[in-house]
């Protein structure tokens, strides 16, 4: 088990639009937290309105799905990687190009998951696939960037130093692996193994393709 929690890649600009979602997406957790506190039946209400199910495919929900997590793990974790990766994605593509590239990450995670699972009734959540996108955009753009990892070793935990394109090849692989270990199960909830694929494969093949007519900043 390893963890990023930093990388050795200065920025070049400073990541408004990154900051910008980790701040929007908090902001909804903590209204999500209020709700469940005070109403969880109208909680559990809103999440499969505004999240996405393929059963009911709705394009709007798969944007308002990413703004939304289920739990504290799962939205520290999200917006951890888009934290220490964001950047230098953003840096080079601008923020307005780095916004769309994001949305279009999502966009293109939820549909991978819908793919593999159209008649699913479960209502998909979070921002991990559209962070997945920046994930395969950082693989491509800075293959040799040094991230810092935390490495589980039975019950001890160690530090590494590891190329990018290790660790984010690493992860990768994990969905890889967890998306077919579950193909074809009945799911009961959990991990999006395709929304991550499909997400990552977007940020590997399309990065270029915006940074191709990129203005100078």
């Amino acid at each position: 088990m390893f963890f990023p929690y930093k990388d050795d890649n200065p920025r070049v600009l400073y990541p408004y639009v990154t900051f910008g979602i980790i701040y929007f997406s908090l902001f909804i957790f903590l209204c999500q937290i209020f709700l469940n506190s005070t109403d969880a039946s109208l909680a559990s209400k809103l999440v499969y309105i505004f999240g996405f199910t393929p059963e009911r495919f709705n394009i709007i929900s798969i944007f308002t799905s990413m703004f939304l997590h289920g739990g504290f793990g799962h939205f520290v974790g999200n917006m951890w990687f888009l934290y220490i990766f964001g950047d230098n994605v953003e840096s080079i593509l601008g923020h307005v190009k780095y916004f769309i590239f994001y949305l279009s990450s999502g966009l293109f995670a939820a549909l991978g998951q819908y793919a593999t699972n159209p008649n699913s009734e479960l209502p998909m959540i979070g921002a991990s696939g559209a962070i997945a996108g920046i994930l395969g955009a950082y693989l491509i753009s800075f293959p040799k960037a040094k991230v810092h990892v935390f490495v589980m070793l039975f019950i001890f935990f160690t530090t590494f130093i590891i190329p990018a394109k290790i660790v984010l090849g690493i992860w990768f692989l994990v969905q890889i692996n967890g998306g077919f270990s579950e193909f074809g199960v009945i799911s009961k909830g959990g991990t999006a193994w395709f929304a991550h694929i499909g997400g990552f494969i977007f940020g590997v093949l399309l990065i270029k393709k915006f940074q191709k007519f990129q203005v100078e900043y």
